[in-house]
């Protein structure tokens, strides 16, 4: 069957409506939880290492189980996926806010980190079915700006609402909105094609041992715990990913989407994506130490100091999003990484007793550059697949956003472990020398042929490919 190139008006709005729910849930539930962490922890007498779980588990849940819900949303259709994820954080939000011990809610944020996992694994392969393939780089940097925007308002929404109520309602108010989009997203959301194969089991735990094992390896030496277990932990990483490739080199389409790694433009934009992801988590976890304890800052002001680069990208990222439309993403990605690796220089050069303004324009000036980067590294992503392989391009983008933002989190750690004077500005260096390696990367794009498996049916413009 032949679907049509997006939905006809007014469905169109009421789908994207409900996209935006939905991302906008599993963002903020990200990192709301991290402001109410001391006053959670204080209400079940916890300690701060065993508190973090509360993070952890939601992290962890959804690092796991991308991409088998991505190919499990190719197989019985991406709204099924996306729907049934949207139900079971909504029910997982529930149970969070009726949580009567730690133990509770760490399990129930555990859930609530699979049902954000089904929304964020086909939240794009959705977008490529709502709109028509000419406006796809648009949306794209749409929706990058309502991610960016959730981002930013997530910390001080927390912090107001905990102001005037108690912690469980962080999660209570998802109730409302949960089952609006689910009643929405159920009418409005496209059909997809399927495929036309069953479901890999193996393959998809061998995934999950193999990412989450990955993960809790690189979050362990983030929190220098002994080199044995650290050693263990990628031991058992190398492992399954060996098993998994080998199992997957004879499927024509695996879970693990080798079949779209081989497409040149696609493997250079995933080492694009981790190495600027990268860049970004090593400049937000070294940044409030620089402000803070470097220049004197107390943590209101450093907040409000932060704050214009999530809003740079907010801004930037829909128009990033209309150029690549029009223009090669490679370019455009290049420039933008470069802009990001020269204020993350500016940052780690600023003088000892910087004005406000001073570092106000440079995080501006960082978010610019990684607006005008990340809508268009999305585009070639999801765009140079075929459409029947939009969820495992989807799956793929958000891993590597979370495996370059768990690999840069822990190099600050090492970096703050060996320069305990200057750990910052040496964070913010290596961030720009990743942000540099990246713009390369992303050049590289325009030398390479624009190969993808797109139906036959479905035209592509080739120089918007790179």
């Amino acid at each position: 069957m032949s679907l049509p190139d997006g939905l006809p008006l007014p469905r169109r709005r009421w789908a994207f409506a409900t996209v935006v729910l939905g991302i906008m849930l599993a963002v903020l539930d990200g990192s709301v939880a991290n402001v109410a962490l001391p006053t959670i922890a204080a209400e079940f007498q916890a300690s701060p290492s065993m508190s973090i779980w509360i993070v952890n588990a939601y992290q962890l849940a959804v690092v796991v189980s991308l991409l088998p819900l991505a190919g499990l949303g190719e197989i019985v259709g991406y709204r099924r996926i996306y729907v049934g994820g949207l139900a079971l954080f909504t029910v997982a939000s529930l149970a969070c806010a009726l949580s009567d011990s730690l133990l509770a809610l760490t399990l129930s944020r555990v859930a609530q980190g699979f049902g954000a996992a089904g929304i964020m694994s086909v939240n794009t392969a959705l977008i490529r079915y709502i709109f028509p393939r000419a406006r796809l780089g648009h949306v794209l940097g749409v929706n990058a700006m309502i991610a960016a925007s959730a981002s930013t308002v997530g910390p001080s929404f927390a912090g107001a609402l905990l102001s005037i109520a108690s912690w469980p309602w962080l999660f209570a108010i998802n109730l409302p909105l949960g089952i609006a989009a689910i009643i929405i997203g159920s009418r409005n959301l496209p059909e997809s094609d399927l495929a036309d194969r069953r479901f890999d089991l193996l393959s998809a735990l061998l995934s999950a041992a193999t990412f989450g094992v990955l993960i809790t390896g690189i979050d362990s030496i983030a929190h220098a715990l002994d080199w044995p277990l650290i050693a263990l932990q990628f031991g058992l990483c190398l492992v399954a990913a060996v098993w998994l490739v080998r199992r997957q080199l004879a499927r024509a389409t695996p879970l693990l989407p080798l079949d779209l790694l081989r497409i040149p433009v696609v493997g250079l934009s995933v080492a694009t994506s981790i190495s600027s992801f990268m860049a970004q988590m090593a400049a937000f976890v070294a940044l409030p130490f620089l402000l803070q304890t470097g220049y004197g800052f107390s943590p209101a002001q450093v907040g409000l100091l932060m704050m214009p680069w999530p809003l740079a990208v907010a801004v930037t990222a829909p128009f990033a999003g209309r150029l690549s439309d029009r223009h090669p993403p490679g370019l455009l990605g290049g420039i933008g990484l470069a802009l990001l690796a020269i204020g993350l220089v500016l940052m780690a050069t600023l003088p000892a007793d910087p004005a406000p303004f001073s570092i106000v324009w440079r995080m501006a000036l960082c978010g610019a550059g990684f607006g005008l980067f990340q809508a268009p590294n999305n585009r070639v992503m999801i765009g140079s697949a075929p459409r029947s392989r939009s969820g495992a391009a989807s799956g793929m983008l958000g891993t590597a956003r979370l495996l370059g933002q768990a690999t840069g989190a822990a190099l600050v750690a090492l970096l703050f472990a060996h320069f305990p004077d200057h750990g910052a500005q040496a964070a913010l260096l290596t961030a720009a020398g990743l942000a540099t390696a990246a713009t390369v990367v992303s050049c590289l794009r325009l030398a390479t042929p624009a190969y993808a498996a797109d139906d036959p049916a479905e035209p592509r413009d080739a120089a918007a490919s790179r």
